[in-house]
């Protein structure tokens, strides 16, 4: 078979979580399977310099800016990540490069056989092809982030990273992970390894004890929010320039720094803080991460985010409120998609009330029709007596378009002087609430 029917057959064979949700047969937490395979592979988890990351929001960003902060500094670094938007190898990339079509096509060809007999899951396979190729490239480290949790997540196999950090704490895949922040963060603290520095993006009252208690006789235990990294005093500048421009980026900013501190005796040329700082303001495009506070359109201007439960868009609402307020922008639409296991009753009390909505379903098992999600936002704002300037959209496809429409009839004109012409300021159109909904969206831009 060639490359499209491989990874056709990967997809429908062994079942994603991103795309069938945590059924059997796409979820198997536990790491028997994940050893079996690594053993099979020849131990490539085992032979590799890692950078262990988990975390409920900012794993991605964290990842990306510390790859790209090493290969500025001069080191190959591998970089595995989940989900992927719109091409599977997104989640496996050397230098920001995707790990090639032939690759994959040629482990899938050798290892299929036994990938069945052993009924392994989508991210257990994806797993060891980050390992092996990682391997295969002799890479100088690789940056290994979780799919869900940390404790039973299939990169839990790596029994000596360099560092493990784990970035935020929030309310997300309850069902699985425990229904308290505490409970949460004692799965997230499950990557924590003898004697190798752990780094927490975030101390609070809630899940302080759990790390404490974990790290205890265990490893050393650091706080970013508690730090102040030797390159701190530049971190106004690089969020400037930084092509991850989202507000949350600020705290994420702060674990990376903290990380780059505790990684400088192992990577020394990480002490070049120019090159670092090169790095990070740069980690999109060196490392292809997409769907972070993306800028898709200018005219009309379109920003599409991925995240998708209420700790992430409590800054992402906050963030589009004020732009429209400052002038910036005259009035906002928001195109929304949500997963039907999503705390929507916990978002619902964040979404900007001056904005006008486009619901949309997209092309999952896993989402909140469109029209139930259209009914509970409609009550919940007669409920608190507020507007609901609200549209029912039967694909990603068509709410783009019908954002689109309703941007050319809302852009307004603002006079900056009484001697200065009047300029058009545009309305600014929100793609998100979902992974799919930004997937689906980014191939129309």
């Amino acid at each position: 078979m060639d490359y499209e029917e491989l990874i056709g057959l990967i997809f429908k064979r062994f079942p994603s979580v991103q795309g069938n949700g945590f059924t059997p047969g796409s979820y198997k937490p536990g790491l028997e399977h994940m050893r079996a395979f690594d053993q099979a592979l020849g131990c490539p988890s085992q032979k590799l310099r890692t950078i262990h990351i988990a975390g409920t929001n900012g794993k991605g960003s964290v990842a990306s800016m510390l790859a790209s902060a090493l290969g500025s500094c001069g080191y190959k670094a591998g970089l595995f990540t989940s989900p992927h938007l719109t091409d599977f190898r997104e989640r496996i990339k050397v230098g920001g490069e995707m790990i090639p079509k032939d690759y994959v096509q040629a482990f899938l060809t050798e290892w299929l056989p036994w990938m069945q007999e052993q009924d392994l899951s989508f991210f257990e396979i994806t797993t060891g092809l980050a390992f092996k190729w990682f391997l295969d490239q002799k890479v100088d480290v690789a940056v290994m982030e979780t799919g869900l949790g940390g404790r039973l997540d299939s990169t839990n196999i790596l029994e000596r990273p360099e560092l493990c950090v784990v970035t935020s704490i929030g309310l997300d895949h309850m069902a699985l992970l425990g229904d308290t922040r505490a409970k949460i963060a004692a799965e997230k603290a499950g990557i924590f390894k003898a004697d190798v520095p752990a780094l927490v993006g975030e101390k609070d009252p809630e899940t302080a004890p759990v790390f404490a208690e974990k790290a205890q006789g265990l490893c050393p235990l650091y706080y970013a929010s508690e730090s102040f990294p030797s390159l701190w005093g530049r971190h106004k500048a690089i969020l400037d320039d930084m092509d991850l421009p989202a507000d949350v980026q600020e705290k994420n900013l702060r674990t990376v720094l903290m990380a780059i501190d505790l990684l400088k005796t192992r990577f020394e040329g990480l002490q070049n803080a120019d090159a670092v700082t090169d790095g990070i303001i740069h980690a999109a495009a060196r490392t292809g991460l997409r769907g972070r506070w993306e800028r898709l359109s200018e005219q009309p201007y379109v920003v599409a985010d991925i995240g998708h439960n209420a700790q992430a868009l409590e800054y992402n609402f906050a963030r589009l409120k004020r732009d429209v307020e400052s002038g910036q922008f005259s009035s906002l639409i928001i195109v929304y998609g949500i997963m039907a296991d999503k705390d929507l009753d916990a978002i619902l009390p964040l979404m900007p009330a001056d904005a006008t909505y486009i619901f949309t379903t997209p092309a999952t098992p896993r989402a909140l029709p469109a029209a139930e999600l259209l009914q509970r936002f409609n009550e919940y704002r007669r409920a608190q007596g507020l507007p609901a300037r609200s549209y029912l959209s039967g694909s990603v496809r068509e709410a783009v378009q019908m954002a689109t429409q309703l941007a050319q009839g809302l852009s307004t004109q603002l006079s900056r002087s009484a001697s200065a012409p009047p300029q058009e300021v545009p309305p600014l159109i929100y793609i998100g609430g979902s992974a799919f909904v930004v997937a689906e969206a980014l191939p129309l831009f």
